[in-house]
């Protein structure tokens, strides 16, 4: 079998049963080698979902932050050593210790900066839910509540990317969004991705897992495997409330995200060759992470792949991986040259489900 006919037998396997619709893109060399776009954008209302899908983009939102951060210190405007409080004075969370955090700009691309999601406080929004403040005033409430750990010194999945959205937009004297459609998102032409919603047409409901999928409701709480609730808030991104948080705040097509992570497979223009070298190699060496996480460091991007035997991947060594909790997960494979994007409306099973590993397998086994 071929690369279309494994990855067609893997979606159709998952429709209905574990995902409701989904968009797959696959591009080898800088050019398409895969496109589908399968199943329903609406289940109840039996609406085909289409290739320019809008989709809730959560956690795919950082690459895209984090770009715009690579570029300014391509561009010399920012260094990855500056420290956090040269562009947020007021940014001066506490280590585990009490004394002030010293938080680097390497420290927020690589979640070593201390920062954790399950320590922000009822006060702020991680972005998928919560209350509607600005982002100075959610970025300033995370503040108050000690470090998980001092910088540098452990590895943690937080906020680290919404405070270099509050970063971006204090250099370019902006909100953040105004600073992605200079640096990253305009030059690129990702012309739906932004903080707010270009098509509400093109923009169809939340699912949440299930055997079959659930209709979010808003709120929505979805359970993961360590019995752990997540509340989700579908609404959310139509509300220009919204606080523009960099972790997770966005909506786009999946060929916008093609568009963005092309620039570390080979598309040149936005960010030179070495910037980008930097941007997918191993930037934590051998600090601890999740169990959950075995065989993968971190770049300043997403999971690097170390071990793929440990981690039961099929991707070599030096592949970048990463996704989104609306149901979204992404690939940049730099060894041969291969770029995967995958957008469901299915939550959490398109983000880490069996889907993932389903499409993964499909691949590189054709």
């Amino acid at each position: 079998m071929g690369l279309a006919e494994r990855v067609d037998a893997a979606i159709d396997a998952a429709l209905v049963r574990k995902i409701v619709g989904c968009v797959v893109l696959i591009n080898r060399d800088g050019e398409e080698a895969y496109a589908r776009a399968a199943g329903l954008s609406d289940r109840e209302a039996n609406t085909l979902i289409a290739r320019d899908a809008i989709f809730r983009l959560a956690s795919v939102t950082k690459p895209i932050v984090a770009t715009a951060i690579l570029k300014l210190v391509d561009l010399g405007l920012i260094g990855l050593n500056d420290k956090v409080t040269r562009y947020l004075p007021w940014f001066t969370p506490r280590s585990p210790d009490g004394t002030l955090a010293d938080i680097r700009i390497r420290h927020l691309l690589s979640h070593t900066s201390g920062l954790a999601y399950e320590r922000v406080p009822p006060t702020a929004t991680a972005g998928l839910s919560g209350p509607f403040t600005t982002l100075e005033d959610t970025l300033r409430a995370i503040a108050e509540v000690p470090l998980m750990f001092a910088p540098g010194t452990g590895w943690a999945y937080g906020t680290s990317i919404d405070v270099l959205g509050g970063v971006l937009a204090a250099i370019n004297g902006s909100n953040v969004e105004d600073a992605l459609v200079k640096y990253v998102t305009g030059p690129l032409g990702m012309a739906d991705a932004h903080f707010y919603v270009t098509d509400r047409g093109r923009l169809g409901p939340a699912y949440g897992d299930g055997r079959p999928p659930v209709r979010m409701t808003d709120p929505f709480v979805v359970m993961d495997d360590q019995g752990n609730g997540t509340t989700f808030s579908p609404g959310r991104v139509l509300n220009p409330a919204s606080p523009q948080n960099g972790g997770s705040g966005m909506a786009g097509t999946a060929d916008d995200i093609m568009k963005m992570l092309e620039v570390y497979n080979g598309r040149p223009g936005l960010i030179t060759s070495e910037i980008v070298s930097m941007a997918l190699a191993n930037q934590i060496g051998t600090l601890p992470r999740r169990a959950s996480d075995a065989g993968k460091r971190f770049s300043l991007l997403g999971a690097y792949l170390q071990d793929p035997a440990a981690a039961k991947n099929p991707c070599p060594a030096g592949t970048v991986d990463w996704g989104g909790a609306w149901g979204h997960n992404w690939v940049i494979d730099p060894i041969n040259k291969i770029t995967i994007v995958v957008c469901t409306n299915t939550t959490f099973e398109g983000c880490n489900g069996p889907f993932r590993e389903e499409i993964l397998e499909a691949i590189y086994a054709a």
